[in-house]
This record gives C-alpha cells, structure tokens and sequence, in this order.
C-alpha cells in the first residue's frame, strides 16, 4: 500500500501558452491558501526546441529565484514536497500551445444538432474550425475536401434523436461515411487514426462503427440530444477530453514527458478557465460573463442559471464562443473590417484622420507586441476594444440560445434579430461581469477597463464588475476539476479561495437604466444609497448622466434604484429594485445613458438588431459627451477635456 499523502500545503500549476508559459506557486497561509510568486518563460514546443517541458522548467525556475526554494531536481518537478523548502504537494498544467484544441463538428441538421455538437466542443476548450450538416448548402465532395483540408485534431458527429426516423438514422450515417471518403489525417502524430466522438443516436451504433471503426479512433458516446426538447453535453465533453490527452497532447513535443508529472490530466486553456467560472458560479448561484479578450481571438464565457419551462427545473447552463477573427493585435485589422470605421471612432474623443488611423492599426497588426506609445494611441486601442467586446458579445448571444426544437433554415441576419428574444443571456439578470486579456487586465487605470467592459456590453440594472489580474484562471480552473478522491476537495478549495482573494480585481459595480426617456431629456431614475459608515446618499439623475461614487474594496452599501415612469432599470418598466452592492478599486459607476435599439451591419452586409448607447449624431456633441463621461469617471485624468 502506498504511504497517505501530507497535509496539502503547496500547489504549482502551468499554463502553456501559444508563446508564453505561465507558472504559478500557491501555499497554504494559516488557514487560507494565496498566490505567492508567478513566474514565465517562452514556450518551447516549437522549433528548435520542440520539447514543451523545456519552457515549463525554465518558469518554475523564476518561481525558485524568487522564492528560494527548490521546485526542480534531474530535469524534472519534485513532487510530493519533501520539506518546506524543497518541492510541492500538487503539480497540474493547462496548455493551448500549437493551437490548442482543434476540431470538426458534424450534425443532421446545422442549427439543431450540428449546433449542439459545437456547443460541446467549446466547452471542451476546442477551437471549432468547421461545422457540416446535411443541410449546409455544400455537395458532398465539397465537404469530403473540406475535412482533408482542415485536419482538425478531433472530429465530433453527432445527428438524429434516439428512436427516431429511419430516414434521420440514414443522413447521421451518410455523415459519417463522408468522414471515411475523406480519411482525414490528424494535425499532429501522422502516424495514428484521428480521434473521431460519435454522439449521435444510438440506433446508429452498428452502421457507424462499420463506416469509420477500422480508419478512425472511434469512441461512441450518449447522445448529445436524446430528445428535442434536451442536450445531453457532458459525455461528449469528457470523452473529448480524454481523447486530447490520449491523443493529441500524447503526440505533441514533449508533452509526454510533462503528462508524467502532473498530478490531473493536462486540461485545454479555455476549457480550464471555464471549468473554473463553472465552479464559482455553483458557489454562488450567480449568472457569471467573463471575456478573454486577446491577440487574435476573443473568447467569451457564460454560466446561467436558466429556467427549463419544460420541466420546471433551474440548470446551470455554461456556453463558451470563440470569435477566431476578432483580436487585438493579429486580428485587429478584422475588428475595424466588421465593426467599421465610423463604429470605432465613435468611442474617440477628438478628430482624428482616416488614413493615420488605419495606419496605426496596421502597424499594430505587423508588430503585434507592441505597446500604446502615447494617450492618443491607448485612446484609440481602448475604442477598437470596445468594438470587439460589442462584436464577440453579439456572436455569443446568438450562439447562447434556447435549444432549437424544429428545423429552419435562418441566414445570419435573421438570427441576430432572434438573439434578444432566444438568448438565455438576459442582461437585466447578469449578476457578475468578469474581464481578462492585456487590453482590460494590464489597462493603465481599472476605471479604464470598467467603462470598457460597460461600453462593450451594456449591462443593465446592476452588475458586478472585475478583471482577472495576471490571468491566471486557467490554472486555477484544472485545479477544480481534479478527479482524484485524496487530492479533489483541497485542490477545489484552493482554487476557489485564491479565485476571490488573489486572482479576481474586483473594479465595483455598475448601475445602469435599460430604456432611455422618449423625449431624450429629463430625469431617469433616482439612487438612495446607504454607505458603510451609515451615511445615505441621495441623487437624481438626468438622462446621458454618468458618475462614480466612491466604495472601496471589501465595503457594501445598500442601494435603491427608482425609475421615472415609463424606464426600466431592469426589473421591469416603472419598477424599483433593491440590493446590497460591493465596492472595488473603481467604485460604484451610475450609468444614466441607457439603451436603445439600433440596426447594425454583420460582416456579409446583412442587417442585426442590438442594444447600443444613444451617442449624439452630431460630430462635436458627441466629443463632448466623451470628455464629459470620461471626466466624471476619472478615465484619462491626463488628457486635456
């Protein structure tokens, strides 16, 4: 028998990033656990190194330099500690390096099943590269090519209901014979069959094991919608998971290696960061968005807790989208392409020439590390931030949406205008808004990255507003979700103590009307304010207001909102509301501009429906009405307003 592990007192955990590896040291202080130290290094799996190990050591290594201790002995990680000095209890890693997670999904019908599939597949952690249905509007050789060209990591099929038609049975099979036409090869390791999840109905287990059994690694799993009326994600998530490990992290440079020191399963990046929401959200029965806004891509996670009116039961609904074209450096040419010049510079608060701004976001695309190098430049950064916020925000809401039970046809258009009324995600119910990546977490003043996270998506009523620090949620996310009986509970403990105490920023909160006056003008609603000293603040506010109130980190106060008639501040037209509110490094910012309706263009030119900020027409009001906000909110104080 093997010896009872020690009192779990420190955890290390890694994150392999595309281009940089993050470590971080957890220890247990009294009765609490904390981040003590972070250190990073470049990722190594690539050329020439090709040995993803090679960078997870060099990281810890800053660990040790600034700490003292000893984490490395002969190449690799001490593990279990061996004195307080030398060594660690716990040792997980998360990784999205080479691309991460990269699949194919496939469906009978594009906005049911096929939607079912990718929606899956994100949670995974996955980047969906494609999606294929029977109605997808290719022939089949087009979507045979299509599965050679992209060599995902991973394919997902899923189709039909269980007992259902033959004819339904038929088409899941007919998918999953294009899969054997095709052959496709895996993106990494040439020499074994690509990983293929069947979660489809079960009537066709025997047809699709004989279609794709002897040329693919296939796994069959439940069905991801036994029925219509319900998804059934979970097997399919966990076999996905097992399958990265087994096979793609097994095949990448030096993973391997790295697989025999960790104490869990490596967990995709994205996928960790929402176990970690997942977890937080169980904790507190809190509605939870959080946003990882990057380079190239902006990803979006949200946990809901939504009433199935079917059964009459809450579930915690978690969805997660990936906007692959949407991003701050590589993509942000994309950004200005979608949102469009005229959307970006509304948010500037000066003049500013068309070709010298193209410039300097080309010039941002070409040196992609580069920093703002005056206010002018973060102003500006700032403005295209939002327009990837608002863009990413708009897919995630059209993507998050109450199963689909019949099969329409919709063009994206129409979808978008669907999206107020299906999305699960109701702004007036958010409870929590959670912003990460350099643009938010490393802005040079948090009021900064509370107005971006407001302007980019418009909470109403009132919403709580933070940042993760040093974006170390994924971390913390595979510590969650250890498996292991001796280890889960503290692991989870850890997590979640370190979640709320080191990693989350808590900015403050948002108080915001939903509707604006139908003149434009006069009050909006009034605030009665009890403050922690016991005092009571009492304002009105008129309509395009904005104001920072003072409350500090660790201290609530009680608020009631009241709306003039006909305004709705989240509750309802003309309904008051009530609630204890928390403070942060920011404050408590009341939002008096409200929301209205606009049409708006997607990429192809077709038209969607979405909230915005009434912003005047005219050129000069409008930079008035930014100086004004960003003075009231303390937003560039060295900006001459």
């Amino acid at each position: 028998m093997s010896e009872p592990r020690q009192e779990i007192r420190s955890i290390l955990a890694t994150d392999c990033g595309s281009t940089t590896t993050k470590a971080i040291l957890i220890e247990k202080k009294g009765d609490e656990y904390r981040l003590m130290v972070r250190g990073e290094a470049p990722t190594t799996v690539e050329a020439p190194f090709e040995d993803v190990t090679k960078g997870v050591l060099n990281a810890i290594e800053e660990v040790e330099d600034l700490t003292g201790k000893k984490f490395i002995e002969d190449g690799r990680i001490i593990t279990p500690r061996r004195d307080e000095k030398a060594g660690v209890d716990i040792y997980v890693s998360t990784s999205s390096a080479g691309g991460g997670l990269q699949m194919m999904v496939g469906g009978l019908v594009l906005s049911m099943t096929a939607e079912s599939a990718k929606r899956a597949a994100l949670g995974a952690g996955a980047i969906v590269m494609d999606a294929i249905a029977t109605n997808d509007g290719r022939l089949p050789h087009e979507k045979i090519e299509r599965i050679r060209q992209l060599r995902p990591d991973m394919i997902l099929l899923a189709g039909a209901v269980d007992n259902g038609t033959e004819q339904s049975k038929s088409k899941v099979v007919e998918l999953a014979e294009l899969i054997s036409a095709a052959n496709p090869k895996a993106r990494l390791g040439m020499q074994y069959r690509l990983p293929v999840v069947y979660a489809g109905t079960k009537d066709a287990h025997k047809e699709v094991k004989e279609a794709i059994g002897g040329k693919t690694a296939l796994r069959i799993v439940d069905n991801i919608r036994p029925v219509l009326e319900r998804e059934n994600l979970l097997p399919a998530r966990n076999e996905i998971h097992e399958l990265f490990m087994e096979h793609v992290m097994a095949n990448a440079p030096g993973y391997k290696k790295l697989m025999s020191w960790t104490d869990a399963p490596i967990m995709p990046t994205p996928g960790a960061v929402g176990a970690i929401m997942q977890e937080i959200a169980r904790l507190t029965g809190m509605n939870l968005v959080g946003v990882d806004i990057g380079g190239a891509t902006t990803d979006i996670f949200s946990v809901w807790h939504h009433l199935d009116e079917k059964t009459g039961q809450v579930e915690d609904v978690f969805n997660r989208t990936v906007s692959a074209n949407l991003g701050m450096s590589y993509s942000v040419s994309n950004v200005l392409a979608e949102a469009g010049l005229e959307n970006v510079m509304r948010w500037v608060p000066f003049q500013v020439d068309e070709r010298a701004l193209r410039n300097r976001i080309k010039n941002k695309m070409i040196r992609p590390t580069t920093i703002p190098q005056s206010l002018e430049d973060l102003i500006i950064e700032q403005a295209i931030a939002r327009e990837a916020l608002r863009l990413a925000f708009i897919q995630h809401k059209d993507f998050a949406q109450e199963l689909k039970g019949v099969s329409k046809a919709v063009d994206i258009g129409q979808a978008f205008r669907q999206s107020t009324d299906k999305s699960i995600v109701k702004m007036p119910e958010l409870d929590t808004l959670v912003g990460s990546g350099g643009v938010l977490s490393h802005a040079p003043r948090r009021n900064q990255a509370a107005l971006m996270l407001i302007d980019g998506f418009l909470p109403e009523g009132i919403t709580a507003l933070a940042v993760d620090s040093i974006f170390m949620m994924p971390q913390l996310g595979v510590m969650s979700n250890i498996q292991k009986p001796e280890l889960e509970e503290t692991a989870r403990k850890a997590a979640v103590e370190v979640f709320n105490k080191d990693c989350l920023i808590k900015l403050g909160t948002c108080i915001a009307s939903k509707t604006v006056p139908r003149k434009k003008r006069g009050r909006v609603f009034s605030i009665t304010l009890i403050m922690p000293d016991g005092n009571t603040i009492e304002k009105t506010y008129e309509y395009g207001e904005m104001e920072l109130i003072p409350l500090g980190p660790g201290q609530k106060a009680r608020v009631r909102v009241v709306p003039e008639r006909g305004i709705d501040v989240g509750a309802g037209t003309g309904k008051a509301i009530e609630k204890e509110i928390e403070g942060g490094v920011v404050g408590v910012v009341v939002d008096a501009r409200g929301r209205t309706y606009r049409i708006g263009l997607d990429a192809t030119g077709k038209e969607f429906q979405e909230a915005a900020v009434s912003l005047p027409e005219d050129g000069d009001e409008r930079i008035r009405a930014l100086k004004r906000w960003h003075k009231a909110l303390n937003i560039y104080p060295d900006y001459d307003l």
